[in-house]
């Protein structure tokens, strides 16, 4: 195993994942605030599962989507 290559890989694909999510995340909210559906104020909960069928990985992350800041910076 070139353990190089693999991190150069991961790095890769977690780009390719990070960019799309936030274009798909952004382009939802932008059309249900347009919709009408949303006030954009809003805090949705968000998971996104990791899954490598050949390794046997199935990992959910969960965390949340803000529409505005929750209190005063610090």
């Amino acid at each position: 195993m070139n353990e190089e290559e693999l991190n150069i890989s991961i790095r890769k694909f977690l780009k390719m994942v990070g960019v799309n999510s936030q274009r798909e995340i952004e382009h939802a909210v932008a059309r249900a605030v347009q919709e009408g559906a949303i006030s954009g104020t809003e805090t949705f909960p968000a998971r996104m599962t990791l899954e490598i069928a050949g390794l046997g990985l199935k990992t959910p992350f969960d965390g949340e989507i803000r529409l505005e800041a929750s209190g005063p910076a610090s």
